[in-house]
Parts: C-alpha cells; sequence; structure tokens
C-alpha cells in the first residue's frame, strides 16, 4: 500500500513537470536565441534566432575607436520576435504551458538609466547618441578609465579589485561608465544609475525596473562591478568620489544585494505575454552572464574547464567555497560564490578574441570579393574561405616554416587583463602562404587558452576535464584539435547547439519550481556530448617547444 501510495505521487509530480516547458534566452554579441525546452528532459521543442537590426549594419559603432555600441531597442525587438517565432514553431499549445524564463546577455555590457530604470537611448533626445547605449563587452574605449581604477585599486586601505584578479577591465562596467560620464555631458545630466544589460531584461518583464529596487545578478556583481559580501556590497562612496566625484551620487542608487540566477525575479508581465502569444502564470528568474549559465548548460562539474568558444571565449570553473578558503587567483576575470551554480565558487576567465581571429583574418584575405556584382557569389565566396583555409593548414607540416602570432587582437583578458596590447605575427617570409598564416593564428588562440589553463593550475586550482560549447567547438574540427593537441587534454563538446540557452532554461525550471536546485535541472535536462578530440602523442612535443616561443612573444 506504501509503495503504491509512493509511486502514484511520483506519478503525479512527474505529469505535473511533463506538461510544462521553459524558455531560455541566449543575447549574444550579433543576436539572441531562444529554445524552448521540455523541462521533464531537457529536450529542445523550438528554436529561434533573430539578428538585430541596428548592430547588423554596423551602426553606433566605430572599431577603429574600439567603441561598440548596442541600441536597447535591438534587444526589445529581437525578443519579441525570437519567441513568437519558436512558439510558432512548436506545437500548438505550447505557449499556454510555459512555467518560466530566463535571460543570459552578454557582459559587462551596461547601460545608463533614469529615474524609472529606462535606457537612455529610449528617450527621443538620446536615440540616436550612442553613449546613451549599452556598452557592449568588447568596446575598449574606457582603458584610460580601467588604468585609474588600478592604481587606485593599488593604494586604497581595501582592494576592491582583489576578488576580480587584482586587475581592472576596461571591459567591466565602472570603467566604461565613468568613461561616457566624462565625455558626454548631456548624457551625465540626465543619468541617474546605471543597470547590466542581464539585469535589465528580467526587470523589463516582471515590470520592477526601478534602480534602487531591481534585483541584480550575483554574477555581473562580482565578477565585473566589484561587489562582495566583505565590502558590505559595491566600494564605497569614498572609494569612488575619490576616483571621481561624478559617482558617488550612484552608489545610493544601486545595491547592496545580488542574487544568483535561480532566483524569481517576478512574474510575466500581462502586456508582454499578449506579445509573445503567452497565456498563465510565467515565473521570471534572474539573469546571469552567458557564460556562466552556458557552463551550466554544459554540464560543469567541480573542477570542469568549461570553455565558451565564440567570437571571443569565456574559461569558466566551479570549486567548494571549502576549497577556495585563502586563495586568491590573480589575473583572472574574478571568484564569485554562486556567479554559476548557487553554492558553489564560479571562476571566471577567457580570451578577449578567439573566432574574431578568424574573422579578421577572413575579412582581409577575402578583402576583393566585396567588388564582384553579383552578391550570390559574394556570399558563396565569402562562405568557404574558413573551410578552405583549415583544410589546406590541416596538411601543412609542424615545422619552422609556421609563423608565429600571439591572440591579442583585441587586447588580453586572460591572463592578466590588458587591453592596449596588440597582435602580433613574426616569422614571415615571402614564402608564407595564406594557410601557414591561418595555421599560426589558430595555433596562437589555442595558446593563449593554454596560459590560461596553467594560471589555474599554477594556484592551486586542478582540471580535471575539459568541455567546450559554443559556434567555433561546433563547426571548427581543425581548430579543436588544434587545441586538444597544444593544452595536450582530452577535449569533450556538448550536444547542445544552444548551450547557453539551455543553461538559462535551466534556471527557470528551477526559479519556476519544477526542480528544487539548479544540479537537479542540469541532471535532468543535459543533453550530453557529442565529440571527444584526444591530442595526437606526435604533435605533443612539437606544440611543447612552440609554446615557448608564443611565450616569449606574448610575454
Amino acid at each position: 500500500m506504501i509503495k503504491s501510495v509512493f509511486l502514484t505521487v511520483i506519478l503525479k509530480n512527474y505529469q505535473k513537470v511533463m506538461e510544462k516547458f521553459v524558455i531560455g534566452l541566449d543575447f549574444g554579441t550579433d543576436s539572441v536565441r531562444a529554445v524552448i525546452v521540455n523541462a521533464a528532459n531537457g529536450s529542445e521543442v523550438s528554436n529561434a534566432v533573430s539578428w538585430y537590426p541596428r548592430w547588423k549594419k554596423g551602426l553606433y559603432c566605430n572599431p577603429i575607436k574600439n567603441q561598440y555600441r548596442q541600441h536597447p531597442l535591438d534587444y526589445l525587438e529581437s525578443m519579441e520576435t525570437v519567441i513568437k517565432e519558436a512558439l510558432a514553431a512548436a506545437p500548438s499549445g505550447t505557449g499556454g504551458k510555459i512555467a518560466g524564463i530566463s535571460f543570459d546577455t552578454t557582459g559587462s555590457t551596461p547601460v545608463l538609466i533614469d529615474k524609472n530604470g529606462t535606457p537612455l537611448a529610449l528617450n527621443p533626445l538620446f536615440s540616436e547618441n550612442p553613449n546613451a547605449m549599452f556598452i557592449l563587452w568588447k568596446d575598449h574605449t574606457a582603458i584610460g578609465e580601467a588604468a585609474e581604477i588600478n592604481t587606485l585599486c593599488s593604494k586604497w586601505k581595501i582592494d576592491y579589485s582583489k576578488y576580480e584578479g587584482g586587475i581592472y577591465s576596461s571591459e567591466w562596467v565602472w570603467a566604461k561608465i565613468l568613461h561616457v560620464l566624462r565625455v558626454d555631458e548631456t548624457v551625465r545630466q540626465e543619468a541617474y544609475s546605471w543597470v547590466e544589460h542581464c539585469d535589465w531584461m528580467p526587470a523589463v518583464l516582471s515590470g520592477n525596473t526601478k534602480p534602487e529596487e531591481l534585483i541584480r545578478s550575483r554574477c555581473a556583481a562580482g565578477h565585473k562591478a566589484m561587489w562582495h559580501e566583505d565590502f558590505d556590497g559595491l566600494p564605497s562612496e569614498e572609494f569612488l568620489g575619490a576616483l571621481d566625484p561624478l559617482l558617488v551620487s550612484y552608489r545610493k542608487r544601486l545595491y547592496t544585494e545580488t542574487w544568483p540566477a535561480d532566483k524569481k525575479v517576478g512574474i510575466l508581465l500581462p502586456e508582454w505575454a499578449e506579445k509573445f502569444g503567452i497565456s498563465g502564470e510565467v515565473t521570471i528568474s534572474a539573469g546571469a552572464f552567458d557564460a556562466h549559465m552556458g557552463a551550466v548548460g554544459g554540464s560543469i562539474k567541480p573542477y570542469s574547464l568549461l570553455r565558451i568558444m565564440g567570437t571571443s571565449t569565456c574559461d569558466i570553473l566551479i570549486a567548494p567555497p571549502e576549497d577556495m578558503l585563502g586563495k586568491l587567483i590573480p589575473g583572472i576575470c574574478g571568484q564569485v560564490d554562486g556567479s554559476v551554480v548557487p553554492g558553489m565558487i564560479g571562476l571566471e576567465a577567457g580570451q578577449s578574441a578567439f573566432g574574431d581571429v578568424y574573422a579578421w583574418f577572413k575579412k582581409i584575405v577575402g578583402w576583393p570579393i566585396q567588388y564582384l556584382s553579383d552578391p550570390a557569389e559574394r556570399e558563396r565566396i565569402s562562405d568557404s574561405i574558413l573551410d578552405r583555409l583549415a583544410e589546406e593548414a590541416s596538411k601543412l607540416a609542424d615545422d619552422d616554416t609556421i609563423p608565429v602570432a600571439n591572440d591579442w587582437f583585441n587586447g588580453r583578458r586572460t591572463p592578466d587583463a590588458d587591453q592596449t596590447v596588440m597582435a602580433t605575427i613574426t616569422g614571415l617570409t615571402l614564402g608564407t602562404d595564406a594557410p601557414m598564416i591561418f595555421k599560426a593564428l589558430v595555433e596562437a588562440t589555442a595558446f593563449g587558452s593554454r596560459a590560461i589553463a596553467e594560471r589555474f593550475i599554477e594556484h592551486g586550482i586542478p582540471i580535471r576535464e575539459v568541455i567546450a560549447i559554443g559556434g567555433v567547438a561546433k563547426k571548427s574540427a581543425f581548430v579543436m584539435q588544434t587545441l586538444a593537441d597544444v593544452m595536450n587534454t582530452e577535449i569533450r563538446v556538448t550536444s547542445a547547439d544552444q548551450a547557453c540557452a539551455l543553461g538559462a532554461a535551466m534556471f527557470a525550471a528551477t526559479a519556476a519550481g519544477i526542480y528544487p536546485k539548479v544540479e537537479d535541472a542540469m541532471d535532468v535536462m543535459g543533453q550530453g556530448f557529442d565529440e571527444v578530440y584526444r591530442p595526437n602523442p606526435e604533435k605533443v612535443s612539437y606544440y611543447n617547444l612552440k609554446y615557448v616561443k608564443y611565450k616569449t612573444l606574448a610575454f
């Protein structure tokens, strides 16, 4: 009798989960992706992608000045489009069975806001002003401000950068906000506070956008804003005032508490539900950065090195708090309790350019293509360039005819952030051709990855496995095999095409109460691995020697 009752309860709970779907939204650099996932097993019901229309046109960006800005309307319009398209591709009635929505975004991607929490670019007065828009993660206009922060941290009674690797980056929020406030008086006069993209999206959909009250991400705050419980939150007014008096008023308009991504922020507003075609009560959970949710979608475990490999890379590790007592890892992008998995210390590192390096070289060798009169022919040839380069580069001998390069095409994120450094290619001769240079660039990005892994290991953080997710991991066998050879380790590639969005879906299921903790959602909803790259022993010794040359060139 007891067994029968127990089975009945289990069956009812299973049926309850079976009726629920969750939506994970992944706001990337170029587009937003949505996946609708069955919360019972992690199977993908449908997906859709929407490209940011203004960004696609190159608006508000100036690559020569390292300025990359995104209009908030790109996010709002693309979000509405992508959810509608995902629901349209799902079975009829799915819109009535959505239990939760969660978000990941790039970061640090902050924006200045007014007293209502509205980005200034949504004010007609600032609709075309890049300084009133979201400052994308790879915007490096604040190099000077980052240097000032590092100088002050080194002299201050509290080193507010110590949990962020000891070096504050121009890619992070305080440097970016200070830069904009300094260079644009009109924006400065109207700005009341700032918000990260990953915090603004759930605030918009749940209706709580007031700067002092909206839920702030532990992930964003800890890794990019120098937030820590030891500091009673953000850096003090005294510190910010010493940096620049412009920042003093912002401290009281921000936050003290932060939350992991399993936090329920609120309920989807009726007006948004109507726009999306969703009915019923839908939980909105707190946001986080793409890499950190991607680590969850990629089934991260303690001491897995999970690599999110796209335009840049982000390397994520988690460790039990007791293992991190007394450890401060220098030159990384932070160690934050709960930034990935609640209850675990999340450690972040990464490369400022990875796939972007290959995209740069593609533009260089394909420069004449733009003058072809047939658009279809232009696209066909352009799309084939990297595949052909990889094919030919894979045939090359491993010898001194291949140049040596470093990977600092967009500065250096880790180890030891420095956005002033630039890339170098050495060893060129009149016999050097495009496949040779491409091979050198791929090796450089792999060497940069190895440098990150070595930084963790040198400071007592073991790496028990390497897991890869993202576009490069799924599309380029040549890059992945080179990476396995250079790092001399097995690399598993996740099956999920949209691992970041899947991780968001796992947090949505947890916040909606379908699972008591995100680890349970990971166990049930994880999609496993579909590719394994193993190092070639005959190549390992060659790359060990060439890595020494890379370090001489790079460091």
